[in-house]
């Protein structure tokens, strides 16, 4: 069902250490109960198409938040506190996990929350998702959109980002969906496989969708590299898994 009507804002919710981190938020109009997503941006950061996915999630009937990730890097523009998380050397985990608790939470204590929350991640925020859904156990589901370095060597492992979210595989708690594209170079065709692999291994509710054609953010508009064929076909495959596990 499409909602007709929908409140959409800049918020702010509670993250590592309580800190107030900056979020925008969309929620249908009327009482619901309404399912929860939550939205990890990409490392371009919480600009128009995350934006626009977070309203797109709430057009589908869900109440959704991105919290703005790099807002310890402002002030600024999206981009430019991309270009200070990069400097810096990537997003810190343990303060993303800890900064997406506090968004999960929001959902919850929505009044038209039914109790239920699930997460989506595109590119880093891809990646993000995998390590979600083995560190915050309490969602009911997470979606992996083109997640590179998941499968990162033991030489690009950091301070920042010290375990590679495949060594988290035997800790996932709930059901995931990937979508990946097949001309993709990160995470490329043999990394998707190796983390299929390890879903195997360890007996893990997943799906994996591969589309053809597609390579790296072919689902962002917003992006020379989208695809609209495969996007068509992506899409319902998200939010069917969505409906599925979020009711």
């Amino acid at each position: 069902m499409a909602y007709e009507g929908m409140i959409a804002e800049t918020l702010r919710v509670h993250g590592h250490n309580d800190e107030l981190i900056d979020t925008y938020g969309a929620r249908p109009l009327g009482a619901g109960p309404f399912p929860g997503v939550l939205v990890v941006h990409h490392m371009p950061g919480c600009d128009e198409w995350t934006r626009e996915v977070v309203r797109r999630m709430a057009q589908h009937g869900f109440n959704a938040v991105a919290p703005d990730l790099h807002f310890r890097q402002g002030p600024g523009t999206p981009t430019e506190k991309a270009n200070r998380v990069r400097e810096m050397g990537g997003q810190i985990d343990e303060l993303v996990i800890a900064d997406l608790g506090g968004g999960e939470a929001y959902l919850r204590e929505l009044p038209t929350s039914n109790g239920k929350v699930g997460l989506i991640g595109f590119c880093s925020g891809g990646r993000v998702a995998y390590m979600a859904s083995a560190k915050m156990p309490s969602l009911q589901c997470a979606v992996d959109c083109w997640g590179g370095n998941v499968t990162s060597p033991p030489a690009k492992l950091s301070d920042n980002q010290p375990v590679a979210p495949i060594d988290m595989t035997a800790d996932i708690a709930m059901p995931l969906l990937g979508i990946f594209g097949n001309d993709d170079k990160n995470p490329a065709r043999d990394q998707v496989d190796q983390t299929e692999a390890a879903l195997k291994e360890h007996g893990k509710d997943y799906q994996f969708h591969r589309f053809d054609g597609a390579g790296h953010a072919f689902l962002n508009w917003e992006a020379d590299r989208y695809c609209p064929a495969p996007a068509r076909d992506a899409w319902p495959k998200i939010y069917a898994f969505f409906e599925k596990h979020l009711g």
